[in-house]
């Protein structure tokens, strides 16, 4: 009898691990196809960054300053995100919920600086009809924006699971995607900020 516990008890650790695997390959896959989706979102931009329509151009409509400060702001929550990881490595609960709202609080304050971006350029007559290049401009950027917003629901709701349930195989998981989700953007960000901002000034 007890060795047939031992048996099922198994059996469903092998299902569990079996299923966590799983569930971490449907994340890489999903990372994948959002590659894909990026990269599509890159290769229009590019095609469509000279069709202004006599529109306003980059050169016209971007502002550094700003655009600097949302960089620095993604970066720097991006360092964030590894230090809650490292805190959880250490088992430290409250330090891992600690980062996570200090990555929530500058991955927020990165989506304000950007709509407020997007608002400003709007009343400056630059929407997302005026041009082919604002019409690439506003589908690539606001993309990776919603990708960064889906991000803070995600992180959110993932600190009220660690809350209830404390750091478990399940929730060591699902820091471990949020992290290299959140890096992702990161890399993303920086071929926005490389071939959309700085290569649109110069």
């Amino acid at each position: 009898m007890a060795h047939g516990n031992a048996n099922a008890h198994s059996h469903s650790h092998e299902g569990h691990h079996d299923l966590e695997s799983l569930r971490s390959m449907g994340f890489w896959i999903f990372l994948m196809t959002d590659c894909i989706l990026f990269g599509s979102l890159f290769a229009t931009y590019i095609v469509l960054h000279a069709n202004t329509a006599g529109g306003p151009t980059a050169h016209e409509l971007f502002k550094m300053n700003g655009v600097i400060a949302e960089t620095f702001i993604l970066l720097t929550s991006s360092f964030t995100s590894g230090l809650a990881v490292l805190s959880m490595n250490q088992g430290n609960r409250k330090g891992l919920i600690g980062w996570l709202i200090v990555t929530v609080l500058l991955g927020a304050s990165f989506i304000t600086l950007e709509v407020t971006e997007f608002v400003d350029m709007v009343h400056e007559g630059a929407k997302i009809s005026t041009s082919g290049f604002l019409s690439g401009f506003f589908t690539l950027v606001g993309t990776h924006g919603l990708h960064v917003s889906i991000g803070l629901c995600w992180m959110i709701a993932l600190m009220i699971q660690i809350g209830r349930h404390g750091i478990t195989p399940v929730t060591r998981r699902k820091v471990n995607v949020i992290s290299l989700y959140w890096h992702f953007l990161d890399v993303v960000w920086i071929f926005v900020f490389t071939i959309v901002y700085l290569m649109g000034v110069m």
